[in-house]
C-alpha cells in the first residue's frame, strides 16, 4: 500500500518557486549572454570558484542534487553551467555525482513518503500517464532506461515514479549509473556548443 504521509498543498508551494525558478534563470542567461567572458573555461568566474578551493565543487553538486528533487533551476542549464566552469572533465564529474545523487535521493523520498509526495510536483494528468507504465511489469525497466537516455523525457519526475514501483533500490542505482552519465556528457556538450555557436554567431 502507498503511503501518503506528505501534504499535498506543497503542490502550489513548488509551482510558485519553480516559476520563481524559470525567471532566474531568464534573467541569468541574459546576464551570461550579455557577458560571455565570464563563464568560460579559465575565465574570472571559474577563478572565483578555484579559490573557494574544495566548497565550489561541493556548492555546485549540491545545487545538482537540489535541481534534481526540487525544481527551482531547468538540469540543463546547470550542467552547462558546471561544463563551463570546471572544464569538460571535471564538470562532467561533479554533474554526473551530483545529478546521479540526486536522482539516487529522489527515489528513497518517494519510496518513504509514497504517492502524496510525488503528487505534489506534477498535475493530477501527469501523474496518471505515468504511473499507469507501472502496471507494465518488467517493461517499466525498460522505459526507465529508454526515458534516462533519450531526450524529451520528465527524467527527474520518472525517478520519483520508479521509487512507487516494485524496482529496488540497488537495482534503480545500476539503471541510473548506467543510463544517465553518457547522456548527460552529450546533451550538456551539444549544448554548450550550441550556446556558444549562438553568441558568437548573431550577438
Amino acid at each position: 500500500m502507498l503511503k501518503t504521509g506528505f501534504p499535498l498543498s506543497n503542490r502550489q508551494m513548488i509551482q510558485i518557486i519553480s516559476i520563481l525558478g524559470i525567471l532566474v534563470s531568464l534573467i541569468t542567461l541574459f546576464y551570461v549572454k550579455t557577458h560571455s567572458q565570464l563563464f568560460v573555461v579559465g575565465g574570472p568566474f571559474q577563478s572565483f570558484i578555484s579559490q573557494m578551493g574544495l566548497f565550489g565543487p561541493l556548492i555546485f553538486i549540491l545545487l545538482q542534487v537540489i535541481q534534481v528533487i526540487y525544481p527551482v533551476i531547468p538540469g540543463g542549464m546547470t550542467c552547462v553551467l558546471g561544463h563551463a566552469i570546471f572544464g569538460p572533465v571535471y564538470g562532467f564529474i561533479y554533474n554526473v555525482i551530483g545529478i546521479c545523487s540526486g536522482s539516487l535521493l529522489s527515489f528513497y523520498l518517494s519510496r518513504h513518503y509514497g504517492e502524496s509526495f510525488v503528487k505534489s510536483f506534477v498535475s493530477d494528468q501527469i501523474y496518471q500517464k505515468y504511473m499507469a507504465k507501472l502496471n507494465h511489469g518488467r517493461h517499466f525497466e525498460y522505459f526507465l532506461i529508454a526515458a534516462f537516455v533519450l531526450p524529451g523525457f520528465p527524467d527527474d519526475f520518472l525517478c520519483m515514479v520508479a521509487g512507487l514501483s516494485k524496482i529496488s533500490f540497488k537495482r534503480f542505482f545500476w539503471i541510473t549509473l548506467l543510463a544517465k552519465p553518457s547522456t548527460l556528457y552529450l546533451y550538456t556538450l551539444i549544448s554548450y556548443e550550441s550556446m556558444l555557436f549562438i553568441n558568437h554567431t548573431f550577438l
